[in-house]
């Protein structure tokens, strides 16, 4: 992959930082830059690290999928695509109890980085260099977040399945792309 694939990658991964956050800007009653703070820099630091971590992992098996990696990175990119956009038709928990504190947004950083982690064993099987998508996987997902989250006022009305399917045909796009 070369840099402007590692961008649309991490713009891709970000969509999902952006609707979490999104939403947590909605559901929570305070609107501060703390807040918004404290969220986007556990989702970008999730979602910089899922990738190294997987990529790493990735290092024990190499040698056996070395020579399907083009199939393997097009079946991860293309399930991560449709489960995203699955996830965009299905429906929305709106019961679900917002909280304000470092645990929640822990275990949020954690469910939006799972994408992530799979992202890395594609980044090792296209032989990209790892640190600096990592960077700028995490800082595009921090950047999104912060936005998603003080935007939630301004854009209350819009719905989050539209960007969903556009961060789901993103990664299918992507998953074509490196089959050639």
């Amino acid at each position: 992959m070369n840099l402007f694939d590692v961008f649309i990658l991490g713009l891709a991964l970000g969509i999902d930082c952006l609707v979490v956050s999104f939403a947590q800007g909605i559901c929570v009653c305070c609107k501060c830059k703390k807040v918004s703070l404290r969220i986007a820099t556990i989702m970008g630091l999730f979602q910089g690290l899922m990738p190294v971590i997987s990529y790493y992992l990735t290092n024990f098996v190499y040698k056996y999928i070395a020579p399907l990696s083009k199939p393997i990175v097009f079946g991860i990119f293309m399930f991560l695509g449709i489960k995203v956009i699955m996830e965009a038709f299905g429906k929305e928990d709106t019961t679900s109890n917002y909280k304000c504190n470092w645990k929640w947004f822990i275990l949020l950083g954690v469910l939006t980085s799972i994408d992530a982690f799979g992202a890395g064993i594609s980044l090792k099987l296209t032989s990209t260099p790892i640190l600096s998508s990592a960077l700028i996987i995490g800082i595009m997902s921090f950047l999104m977040s912060v936005s998603g989250f003080l935007c939630s006022t301004f854009l209350a009305s819009v719905k989050t399945k539209y960007l969903n399917l556009m961060a789901g045909l993103i990664l299918i796009f992507l998953a074509i792309k490196n089959l050639f």
